[in-house]
């Protein structure tokens, strides 16, 4: 397959690339500044808030994947690249802030969130409410663990719907690497179609 990574240069976007081309897939790289050259990668240049730009540079790809921080993208603009670009699969790496708790109430509410990654958080739930409208394009958000680290690919960890994953001692957390691994998973065997999942330890 040909899948298009917008933010490929970030901390999970540099995973899903290597999970990516790990499986053979033909890899286009997006990124706002020049990005280091790497074998099996083509890396375009397009800035995130220019629809025109983004939409040419994924056209022609079989899947869009998008790894862009809330607080510094807009899923109107992203929604309307990909829709320009005529590619009809689109998944975002969600945040742990729109999952909710084992009270019903979202992370992002709860109590002890972290001040610093509110507005992140918030734009997160942002994100999934405009994907939740859209009936035109093959969407899948796949949300983190509340700890998302660096850290093994492992390939063994839990899937889940639209709660926080917990282990027995009330710990939440996923690697990027195995992150990684369920998004291409996602991406060659949808099963998420127009819905948000979770994956945790």
């Amino acid at each position: 397959m040909k899948i298009a990574i917008i933010g490929a240069t970030g901390n999970v976007g540099r995973r899903l690339v290597d999970e990516a081309l790990r499986r053979h897939h033909h890899v286009v790289g997006i990124s706002r500044d020049v990005a280091a050259p790497r074998e099996g990668v083509i890396f375009k240049q397009a800035d995130a808030a220019n629809p025109d730009a983004l939409g040419a540079a994924v056209a022609g790809s079989d899947a869009v994947i998008s790894a862009l921080r809330f607080v510094t993208s807009d899923p109107d603009t992203l929604l309307d690249a990909v829709r320009r670009s005529s590619v009809k699969r689109y998944l975002v790496v969600g945040g742990a802030g729109s999952l909710e708790t084992a009270t019903g109430k979202l992370l992002v509410e709860s109590e002890h969130f972290p001040a610093a990654a509110r507005d992140e958080a918030t734009g997160g739930k942002r994100f999934l409410d405009a994907l939740r409208a859209v009936n035109d394009l093959d969407w899948t958000m796949l949300c983190p663990s509340a700890q998302f680290i660096a850290g093994e690919r492992t390939g063994t960890f839990r899937v889940g719907g639209d709660t926080l994953l917990t282990s027995a001692e009330g710990k939440s957390w996923i690697s990027f690497e195995d992150f990684a691994i369920a998004m291409l998973d996602e991406v060659e065997a949808p099963k998420h179609v127009r819905a948000r999942f979770t994956v945790g330890y």
